[in-house]
């Protein structure tokens, strides 16, 4: 079943390039207004609104009272079975290699493409032989599988009915599909996450995107619980700090402000669409974190607007295609103000 984008080769390449660099964007445009806008991530602009810190969250451990409220309430709010089918740890980014390394036989790890790159290096610094593909029926043939769901960059779903479909193929070969989740809070897919008792899956989720707080570094693995013991025994004790503890505990108890959150979300991407479509960039997929261009003058938008300031999502191995993330409430004007003098398609 293909669904989108070309097959990618397996070379590792070079080190590999993620929005909210703004240091190499200084680099190259070195005359640019200050301070940049920066809309090359799916991080949201409007962080949660968490309570003082206690005086001695830097001074105490973590306490272990708290990490086992935390991991009751992610999985609440990620539907997962019980708190013993979540790991939590310090962002998700960390959590991608201990995933890959629950396949004891290294093979063909397969990754649903095109996709956030880093969950490929993960697999080939575990020793798997990648595959990027397009074609969902080639990962059955993998022995660890790999779909970000909603994906990142291009928004496309792949049907729940597909994922556990493709779980039970993995589960009767002892391979492991691993779906990220990590904007499945601002999306009306369905989540796996209460699918994970059966066995052969992993569900990744974050915290940082959709609650803007991508700097407090924390995300989740949830999978059945022989799983997430192992996981946990290779973070150890501590593995939540006690700052991202208190505000996590916060944010996913706080379902009024999730809801409201989700529909300013949804009307800030309609508000993007709209000023896009104004200058004729039209917006063809994305979720309402970020939105995907595929667009021949690409490298010329993102050229105009670095040069004004303004940070967006690039991918160099796919020149036609952009990510554009949400702006704060003051950078809009910005935004506006820079798409006007955008050249037209010809």
């Amino acid at each position: 079943m293909k669904l989108a984008g070309p097959e990618i080769g397996d070379e590792t390449g070079g080190p590999i390039q993620h929005g909210g660099n703004l240091s190499r964007a200084r680099a190259l445009f070195p005359h640019a207004p200050e301070p940049w806008v920066d809309l090359s991530t799916g991080i949201s602009p409007h962080s949660y609104p968490y309570s003082p810190l206690p005086d001695n969250a830097f001074t105490r451990l973590p306490d272990v009272a708290s990490a086992e409220r935390l991991k009751a309430l992610a999985a609440a709010a990620c539907g997962a079975p019980s708190a013993a089918h979540v790991a939590a740890g310090p962002g998700t980014q960390i959590l991608l290699p201990m995933v890959s390394d629950l396949i004891a036989r290294k093979g063909l790890a397969a990754v649903l493409s095109p996709t956030y790159e880093e969950h490929a290096r993960a697999a080939r610094l575990s020793g798997f032989e990648v595959t990027e593909t397009d074609d969902l029926d080639r990962l059955a043939k993998a022995g660890l599988a790999v779909i970000v769901n909603p994906n990142n960059p291009t928004g496309r779903i792949v049907p729940r009915a597909d994922l556990l479909a493709l779980a039970a193929i993995m589960r009767a070969k002892g391979g492991l599909l691993v779906v990220d989740e990590a904007f499945m809070d601002v999306s009306e897919a369905s989540s796996v996450a209460d699918a994970v008792d059966a066995g052969g899956l992993v569900v990744l989720r974050s915290f940082g995107k959709f609650y803007g707080m991508a700097g407090l570094r924390l995300g989740f693995v949830i999978s059945h619980p022989e799983t997430v013991a192992k996981i946990e025994n290779r973070l150890g004790p501590w593995a939540v700090s006690g700052p991202a503890l208190h505000v996590a505990n916060e944010a996913l108890a706080d379902v009024r402000w999730q809801g409201a959150m989700r529909l300013r979300l949804k009307e800030d991407a309609a508000r993007l669409d709209a000023l896009l479509g104004a200058s004729g960039i039209a917006v063809t997929g994305g979720t309402s974190l970020f939105r995907f261009i595929r667009d021949p003058r690409a490298q010329a938008i993102f050229r105009h607007l670095g040069e004004q300031g303004i940070l967006v999502r690039r991918f160099e191995e796919r020149p036609e295609d952009l990510r554009i993330g949400l702006p704060r409430e003051s950078d809009w004007p910005r935004l506006e103000e820079a798409l006007k003098t955008i050249e037209p398609a010809k």
